[in-house]
C-alpha cells in the first residue's frame, strides 16, 4: 500500500484538516479520505507514516459497526468496492481509496469536540496540579496523575482549525448550543466511551480518554460524526503496564513524540513548524503502533485489499 501525504480525486473538495481530506458527493453524502500525514505539538510532519490512515480509518469502521443499535453514526462505507459502487466516477481511484476513504452521511457539524476522560492525564492532569481545576471547574483533593475518575468526567472544547482546541466548561457549551442539545451529546459521549472502554480494556487497552464530534442530519438527527476511538482521538495505553500515579506511555505516536522531545531539548528544534525531518527508524516504529493497536482493538491485522 502505498503512503499518502495528500489526495486528489475528482470531486469536490469542501475540507482539509491535518489529516483528512473531505469531499463532496453530491448534497446529503461526504468522502473522508485519511491520508498518512501525522502531527504532534500541533505541528503536521513531512513525512508520512505507513498505514496510518487505513488504520485510523478501519479501526473507526470496526467501532462504527460496534456501535449500532447503540448511537447513530455517519457511515455508510469503509469498503473501497462498496463506495465505487454508490460513487462510479471514482472507479480510476481505487488504489487511492481502498482501506483509507469512507462514505458518510453529511451533517451540520457541531462546533465542539465532546471530550470524555476517564483517567486524569495530559492537559487535564496539568491543570490539575497546577490549578486544582478542570476547565476552570475544581476537581476534588489528592487525586493522582493517571488516576481513574469515577465517574469519567465529560469535558467539552472549542474546535480548533489549527493550534490547540481550548477546554471550556458545561455551561459555555450550554450557552453556545443550549441545554437540549449540550445534553443529549453528553448522554452520547458517555454512551459511546463506556461501551469502548469496556470493549478495549477486554483486549488489554485501556482508552483514558477520547474525543467525538457529533452532527445534525438532513432529517434533524443528531449522529455522531468523524472518526471514533483511534490512536489520533484517544490517548491509548497498554493495561498490562498502568501504573497510576505517574505518566503513562501512549499506544500511539509516542516514538515520534519521543524523538521530537529529544530533539527539542538538545536545541535542535524550537518545537515550530516545520518539525525535523524524522528519521526511518522513528517512522517505522511509529507505524508499528498503530498497526498494533488495530490488532489488539479488532483481534484481527488489518489487510488492505
Amino acid at each position: 500500500m502505498n503512503t499518502m501525504l495528500a489526495s486528489d480525486l475528482p470531486l469536490p473538495r469542501i475540507g482539509r484538516g491535518k489529516v483528512r481530506d473531505v469531499y463532496a458527493v453530491g448534497e446529503d453524502r461526504v468522502l473522508l479520505v485519511t491520508t498518512d500525514r501525522i502531527s504532534a505539538f500541533d505541528v503536521v510532519m513531512a513525512e508520512t507514516i505507513p498505514m496510518k490512515g487505513a488504520v485510523l480509518t478501519q479501526i473507526s469502521a470496526w467501532w462504527f459497526a460496534q456501535f449500532a443499535g447503540v448511537v447513530p453514526h455517519h457511515m455508510i462505507s469503509a469498503d473501497a468496492d462498496a463506495i465505487i459502487g454508490e460513487v462510479p466516477a471514482l472507479k480510476a481511484q481505487r488504489a487511492a481509496l481502498a482501506g483509507r476513504a469512507m462514505l458518510c452521511r453529511r451533517t451540520t457539524v457541531f462546533p465542539i469536540e465532546c471530550v470524555i476522560r476517564g483517567y486524569l492525564s495530559g492537559s487535564a492532569w496539568k491543570e490539575y496540579a497546577a490549578q486544582g481545576t478542570l476547565a476552570g471547574e475544581k476537581l476534588p483533593s489528592g487525586l493522582l496523575e493517571s488516576g481513574k475518575l469515577e465517574p469519567a468526567i465529560f469535558s467539552p472544547a472549542t474546535k480548533a482549525e489549527t493550534g490547540h482546541d481550548e477546554n471550556i466548561t458545561v455551561a459555555r457549551m450550554r450557552a453556545i448550543l443550549g441545554d437540549e442539545v449540550t445534553a443529549t451529546l453528553e448522554r452520547m459521549t458517555r454512551t459511546v466511551y463506556a461501551l469502548g472502554e469496556q470493549v478495549s480494556r477486554q483486549r488489554g487497552i485501556i482508552i483514558a480518554d477520547t474525543k467525538f464530534e457529533f452532527g445534525r442530519d438532513n432529517r434533524g438527527h443528531i449522529i455522531l460524526i468523524d472518526e471514533a476511538m483511534t490512536p489520533d482521538s484517544s490517548r491509548f495505553w497498554a493495561a498490562d503496564a498502568y501504573r497510576p500515579g505517574q505518566p503513562q506511555p501512549s499506544f500511539d505516536k509516542q516514538p515520534l513524540r519521543d524523538y521530537l522531545d529529544t530533539e527539542r531539548r538538545a536545541g535542535r528544534w524550537n518545537g515550530e513548524a516545520p518539525a525535523p525531518p524524522l528519521p526511518a527508524a522513528v517512522v517505522d516504529a511509529t507505524s508499528k503502533r498503530y498497526l498494533e493497536a488495530y490488532r489488539r482493538i479488532t483481534g484481527t491485522e488489518l489487510k488492505v485489499a
